[in-house]
């Protein structure tokens, strides 16, 4: 009988400034190394993923932002796990931007997204955020 993978359930911030948006840089020593994602974390047991989607953006990176909208969830399988991935489009930051676990962090117009190195559960998002013309 083969082994059921593990599944995480994650939300994510699409924090949009002044016409930018914020992509974050995972560490060099965690899972998916120095690849890019949106911003947010996993969701905790009995947590809300607008709650969780806050206190990841304060525990990591010291801001706190007003969530505009929902998007569809989406489902990766990456080869050792799931990833249920919750995005939100958000703006007004507040707060200086602190980075407590990511590597790097920049500010990008949306048609520059596809040139980082992204995870792949985010993917999808760029193609929705800037659509190749």
């Amino acid at each position: 009988m083969s082994q059921q993978k593990p599944h995480i359930q994650v939300a994510c911030a699409i924090i949009h400034k002044d016409g930018l948006i914020l992509a974050t840089q995972r560490p060099a020593t965690a899972s998916l190394p120095l690849k890019w994602e949106f911003p947010g974390g996993k969701l905790e047991p009995g947590e809300t993923v607008e709650a969780c989607l806050m206190r990841e953006l304060r525990e990591e990176l010291d801001i706190s932002v007003r969530i505009c909208r929902q998007l569809e969830p989406l489902i990766h399988a990456y080869p050792d796990l799931t990833v249920t991935l919750y995005p939100f489009h958000c703006d007004q930051p507040e707060g200086e931007l602190t980075l407590h676990e990511h590597q790097a962090a920049c500010w990008l117009p949306p048609d520059r997204l596809h040139t980082l190195d992204w995870a792949e559960a985010d993917l999808p998002l760029i193609a929705t955020l800037a659509p190749l013309s």
